[in-house]
Formats: C-alpha cells, structure tokens, sequence
C-alpha cells in the first residue's frame, strides 16, 4: 500500500514538474526583431534579433540574417559581440534598383555570426543589432534568420504570418514600414534592444507561460494530495 503511494505521488510530481518546465520553454521559442515597425527612408536605423537556443542538449554555434534583395538595404552594419565574429555578404543585385535617385547594383544580402565559444547554450538567448539604411519605401520586408546548432541541426526561421497574427511553427521576423503588423505581433514589438553584448539567461519569459508553469506544480500537488486521500480511506476502511 505505501509503494503504491509512493508511485502515485511520484508521478504526480514528475507529471507537474513535466508542465512546469516545458510549457515556458515553448511559450519562449521565438526569433524576435525589435523594433518591427520603421518609416520610410530611415537611415542606418538600428534593429534587434532576439534568438533564443530551444534546443535542451545543443547550443546555438551559428546565426545568419537573411537580407532582401528586391527592395534591398544600401549599407548594415553590425554590433561587435564577444565570443562571436561577423561577416556581411555583398552581392549583385538580380537587377538595378533607384533608391534616393541613385541606381543602386550590389547590396548587403545576409549577416553572419558565428560562435568562436561556446556560443548560446540551452535555455537562453542572444541579442544581434543591426544597423540599415536607407528603409526602402515598401510595405513589409521579411528577413529569415537561419540557426545553426553544435549537433549539427539547422533551424530556418522563413515562415510569413498572415495577416490574421496566427503565427506558423517558424515565422520569420519582419519589418513592417507602410504596412500595419498583425494582430497580436505585439511580442517583436517588446523584444527589447540588447542591454549587453553577452549571452543572457532567459528569464524573461511571457506571463502566460509562467502562469501555465505554476499551474503545471500546482496540478502535481493536486496529484499528490489526491493520492494520500485515497491512502487514508483505504486505512479507515
């Protein structure tokens, strides 16, 4: 009679624990670009992606921000961040584009940031600035990010939200100038520019998903006192 009480508080706890761990991991898994909203002609204005590691056995080694061609940015630049170097690719544009009178032919088309330690280990997150300009005069402009991971497992963030807000499994952060962000794309909005260059734990978790975390414990103590109520009927009785 006690072992199977002790089973049934066992899983009870490791039931509650279960929710409490992994709703804020999947409540937290998103790329994020902040702000997501520019005007345009802006110039070398300054945009923040937040990308988190969601894997629970591998770290993020590899980063890249994939940058448009077809209304393309004329110049970026990039925050120095310890523990990782950057590399801005140049190419030819598929065609000439006149941005501010000027007949625009190479452009930057993608940032890459590449680990030299142990880059962004499990459970947190890494913050990657970027300055642009000109904001070319469009609606939106979407910018994949790939992440590369130490076990060899690569994550493409290239999915477009449509204009309902419900987000796909991997949605690509975008940059919305003359059009209005979805509803309810308020999270890329509150991303937050990086207060330091270093790798940060992410304690910053939705209040949702903490909220469903501490349901996840309160649910195992349920179990659990469930479980020694039925021990002591089975006594008295």
């Amino acid at each position: 009679m006690n072992r199977r009480f002790t089973l049934r508080a066992a899983a009870a706890l490791a039931g509650g624990a279960a929710l409490a761990i992994a709703a804020p991991l999947a409540a937290s898994a998103h790329v994020l670009i902040s702000p997501n909203t520019a005007s345009p002609g802006d110039d070398d204005a300054v945009f923040t992606f937040k990308v988190p590691t969601e894997s629970a056995t591998a770290s993020t080694v590899g980063v890249t921000v994939q940058l448009p061609t077809g209304t393309p940015f004329t110049a970026v630049s990039y925050q120095s961040i310890p523990g990782w170097t950057a590399a801005v690719t140049d190419s030819t544009l598929p065609k000439p584009v006149k941005i501010d009178g000027s007949e625009v032919t190479d452009a930057p088309t993608a940032v890459t940031f590449t680990a030299t330690g142990g880059g962004i280990a499990p459970g947190q997150f890494q913050y990657f600035s970027l300055g642009l300009g000109l904001i070319p005069d469009t609606g939106k402009i979407m910018m994949p990010v790939t992440q590369s991971y130490s076990d060899g497992t690569v994550v493409k963030w290239d999915q477009p939200t449509p204009a309902s807000g419900v987000e796909p499994e991997h949605p690509a952060p975008t940059l919305y100038i003359t059009d209005t962000p979805p509803a309810g794309d308020s999270d890329a909005a509150t991303a937050g520019p990086a207060p330091a260059p270093a790798a940060a734990s992410d304690h910053g978790l939705d209040t949702a998903a903490l909220a469903v975390g501490f349901g996840g414990l309160v649910l195992g103590a349920a179990g659990l006192v469930t479980a020694a109520v039925a021990l002591t009927r089975r006594r008295r009785s």
